[in-house]
């Protein structure tokens, strides 16, 4: 539609204006955080909280893990991880999608021109007399002014809302995925000192148990010992020389693994302090469950899912109402390409559309209600991973408390067989195989102290990582 008379331009100017007043209405709902019934306190926390009572999530990752060597394989695994690179990698996708969402509120410019040429024939439709140039060539120069949709309905901004919170999630998920990558890293660190001290017993016990069967073949040739004694203390020999190659075994696989944490090939791993040298914070406060809303980010990405779902409702239900477009354009033209830009060549147009749906046979209506569901869904994925997150919270100061007793009674338990390892040998009551056989509680005891004591090192790592902590940069 051309509009050339100076009376059309004012109005369309006027109307122009009053639908920009009207474009601060948005259909759909505005999101609004759900009320989550929360716990006053953690199940299994150690004392009461106060209100500004501050969480172990709180301190950087590396203030609760003081291993160096810990520390540098972390460091590597958050520039090198294969799930954090592709992590990033989709927070720059969202981050340029909101982009090209948020560009379509704006206004498009362009410029183009065309020329054409041709040549007329003499027995054509139009008779040209003979003198008369055949060939004509025309021109066109224009520059779009100005080509969007005007968002009376407020369907644009809500796309725009929800491709924001997609960012924003992806952000979130990405700081999961940190938290999990330390928690990952810490876990098989401290797997892989616990193999050490395994492999180092099962040593020690070889060599025992060794020296002890040397001493009861020396008894067998002075008619103390039997040959049943001997078979029994070489199964017992035996048994601890198993243990060596598998325990080796599981030491190179757990290095593996950390290799591909760090993403870096199957190589071997420093370490710096053994198991029994590891530093834990004193105290382990959980601070309070509200905050736990705040920090958390797998709880925070849910929240995230939930607002980019509640934005497209209102998506969805602009579709029932008229969608208005405006378009301008400026520039010359003219039948001969040589008088292009002189005499009165300008040309403009505003063009107002507008388009309103009648019958769509049920897919406007189908579209809301998907939308509406989706919704629905991601409340549901979000106040589960509220609860998710109390329950988490919840078994890892359970499981740290507990595990604590379990440590101290089983070195009690280590320090008794240990007493009671060769008394009765040596006070004359008893034989070298009994005392050997005594020997073997001591190594059971002695590995399950050792896998106790990383146990109590894990149960940490969970409790950092269920409170949210290790992403903060």
């Amino acid at each position: 539609m051309m509009i050339r008379h100076p009376e059309m331009k004012k109005r369309a100017s006027a109307a122009a204006a009053l639908i920009l007043l009207l474009s601060g209405c948005m259909i759909g709902p505005d999101y609004r955080r759900p009320a989550v019934t929360m716990p006053d306190a953690f199940r299994g926390a150690a004392a009461a909280i106060t209100p500004d009572a501050q969480s172990i999530a709180e301190l950087k990752w590396f203030e609760v893990f003081q291993d160096e060597q810990l520390q540098e394989l972390i460091r590597t695994a958050l520039a090198q991880n294969y799930d954090l690179r592709d992590a990033v990698a989709r927070v720059d996708a969202a981050r340029a999608n909101l982009g090209i969402t948020q560009a379509d509120q704006y206004p498009n410019f362009g410029i183009g021109a065309d020329v054409t040429s041709s040549e007329l024939s003499r027995q054509g439709q139009f008779t040209i007399p003979r003198g008369t140039s055949r060939q004509r060539t025309f021109g066109t120069v224009f520059l779009n002014l100005f080509s969007f949709e005007l968002d009376i309905w407020g369907r644009l901004r809500r796309a725009t809302e929800a491709a924001r919170a997609d960012l924003l999630g992806a952000d979130w998920t990405r700081k999961a995925v940190v938290t999990t990558l330390i928690s990952d890293v810490a876990t098989a660190y401290f797997s892989l000192l616990e193999l050490d001290m395994e492999l180092e017993i099962a040593k020690n016990t070889f060599i025992t148990r060794a020296e002890s069967l040397r001493v009861i073949r020396v008894q067998q040739l002075g008619g103390v010992a039997t040959l049943l004694d001997v078979r029994q203390g070489e199964q017992l020999v035996y048994t601890a020389a198993v243990s060596i190659p598998d325990a080796e075994r599981q030491i190179e696989q757990t290095e593996n693994q950390i290799s591909f944490l760090l993403g870096q090939n199957p190589g071997s791993i420093s370490r710096s302090h053994l198991l029994t040298e590891q530093q834990t914070p004193p105290e382990v406060p959980a601070g309070l469950p509200s905050k736990l809303l705040e920090r958390r980010p797998d709880i925070r990405a849910a929240e995230q899912n939930l607002v980019a779902a509640n934005a497209i409702i209102g998506v969805a239900k602009a579709a029932y109402f008229p969608q208005i477009t405006l378009t301008g354009e400026f520039g010359y033209q003219s039948t001969a390409l040589a008088n292009l830009f002189s005499g009165s060549r300008r040309i403009w147009s505003f063009i107002p559309q507008i388009t309103q749906p009648i019958f769509a046979g049920g897919r406007i209506t189908s579209g809301v209600d998907l939308a509406e569901a989706q919704q629905r869904s991601a409340l549901a994925q979000y106040e589960g991973a509220v609860q998710a997150g109390f329950r988490d919270v919840s078994d890892a100061l359970v499981q740290y408390q507990r595990i604590k007793e379990i440590r101290t009674q089983r070195e009690l338990l280590v320090t008794a067989l240990q007493d009671r390892k060769y008394l009765r040998y040596r006070g004359g009551v008893d034989t070298m195989l009994n005392a050997l056989t005594s020997d073997q509680d001591l190594f059971v005891a002695e590995l399950s102290l050792a896998q106790t004591r990383r146990d109590e090192l894990l149960s940490l790592v969970q409790l950092y990582k269920a409170l949210g902590g290790g992403w903060q940069e």
